[in-house]
């Protein structure tokens, strides 16, 4: 079934919503065309790993025969395998929790169904959500990684089985398998998404967030949990501050070219550019981020560390050892550290509206034994600020390169006028699945 002359798997949420509210289509019809492109197209890109026509249709008729006003109502929604969902297992990346089922869906599923949204099925995520990577493939080139840990959740929203995917960042993994695979990904504020029912990593960095086409459709769906109804809010002549750090020495050439492209093209559409670097007194936190979260991964993942140390894979066994030189002196010290540039951080929001920061050193690499390096979202999830990342570029390979807005803290509603303003202004000339 299309709508127009689009099939009902390319809508969008905003698309979909409206055709639903409009009785244009149904979350019937909706839903079974997402079920058939996960049916044609799983095999290859395996980005599910649980999913259930039958319960995903029963689900999508109950909300067509309901008559209430659901901001989400009909939308059909995947989940990242690190977030629990009590009508299908919760595996979290692991052996140790084959068939595992919960006996409760986690807050954020709840919500979205509470709002009319539908449950597609669940999404590969990386081993507890860390770097050691899951089976799902990069749409665009199979060969290619998708990115990781949120990897069936940007696999699955990028080759049209999902119209938006629930993903998780504890460094950067909404931000880079979102670019890698040519779609939006938005980490909102620390908390802004309630983490009950997600299995915790670092506590302290942990955030749900979205993997969707557009910018409007993750800002449709994520305002839509808390009830709110997004509206065409725009930032007059955008303020945006190109910020350079040290990391930018692992950024590729061909990503740097296409930023500076990107400032070009933003100056022209009208945005107040400017370049900063980063404050002194927030670089040190850039180290830190790393040993804080494995300490606190080794306290999170105790029981898994202890009683089933053989089924870790090798490079979460490896992280895990290396908590250990952080003694306890040095976890409070990083915390307190952490605090303070909380506040620091918000400095670098009193002239600017967002700052433009690398999502990715470059394209998505070829091979599946990586899930690409998470560097370019640490600081931002250890500063708890919402960021929003999209493709900007398509690299030498033909896969899209990609850049990532950065807002200041609760700011979420102004960083996603910004993005929606920046993502209309360009042409990231993303490349399609086949």
């Amino acid at each position: 079934m299309k709508s127009g002359k689009k099939p009902l798997n390319q809508l969008g949420v905003v698309e979909a919503a409206g055709a639903i509210e409009r009785r244009e289509i149904t979350s019937v019809a909706l839903v079974q065309a997402c079920l058939d492109r996960i049916a044609e197209r799983n095999p290859q890109v395996q980005a599910f790993v649980a999913y259930d026509a039958a319960k995903a249709l029963a689900a999508a008729r109950k909300i067509d025969a309901d008559s209430g006003q659901h901001v989400l109502r009909g939308i059909p929604f995947a989940v990242k395998d690190i977030i629990d969902t009590s009508d299908y297992p919760t595996e979290y990346g692991s052996k140790i929790y084959r068939n595992f089922q919960p006996a409760l869906d986690a807050a954020c599923v709840v919500v979205a169904k509470n709002r009319g949204a539908v449950v597609l099925g669940k999404v590969a995520t990386g081993e507890f959500a860390t770097q050691t990577p899951s089976q799902a493939r990069n749409p665009l080139q199979l060969e290619h990684t998708p990115g990781g840990s949120s990897s069936g959740s940007a696999a699955a929203v990028a080759d049209f089985m999902a119209p938006v995917a629930f993903a998780t960042q504890t460094t950067g993994s909404i931000v880079r398998p979102a670019v890698y695979c040519g779609v939006v990904g938005y980490k909102p504020s620390f908390d802004m998404i309630a983490t009950a029912g997600m299995k915790a990593l670092s506590p302290s960095q942990d955030t749900i967030g979205v993997i969707a086409r557009s910018v409007e459709d993750a800002a449709f769906f994520t305002l839509g949990l808390h009830g709110a109804r997004t509206v065409g809010s725009a930032v007059f002549k955008p303020r945006i501050a190109l910020c350079l750090s040290r990391q930018w020495d692992y950024v590729k050439p061909e990503t740097l070219q296409a930023l500076e492209r990107l400032v070009q093209r933003l100056e022209q559409a009208g945005c107040a550019m400017s370049r900063i670097w980063l404050p002194q007194e927030l670089e040190p936190l850039i180290a830190i981020q790393p040993r804080l979260f494995m300490y606190e991964a080794r306290q999170t993942l105790a029981n898994e560390r202890l009683l089933h140390a053989r089924h870790l894979s090798p490079r979460l066994h490896t992280r895990l050892q290396q908590g250990e030189s952080v003694d306890f002196d040095e976890y409070v010290s990083m915390r307190q550290q952490v605090r303070e540039a909380h506040w620091r951080s918000q400095d670098m929001f009193q002239d600017v509206d967002a700052i433009l920061y690398p999502a990715a050193a470059g394209e998505a690499e070829a091979g599946l034994s990586s899930a690409g390096d998470p560097r370019f979202g640490a600081l931002w999830s250890l500063l708890h600020l919402p960021s929003v990342s999209f493709p900007i570029s398509l690299g030498p390979q033909g896969l899209p390169l990609g850049a990532q807005l950065i807002g200041a803290f609760a700011q979420d509603t102004r960083l996603l006028a910004v993005a929606r303003a920046v993502t209309q202004a360009i042409d990231p000339l993303r490349a399609a699945p086949a």
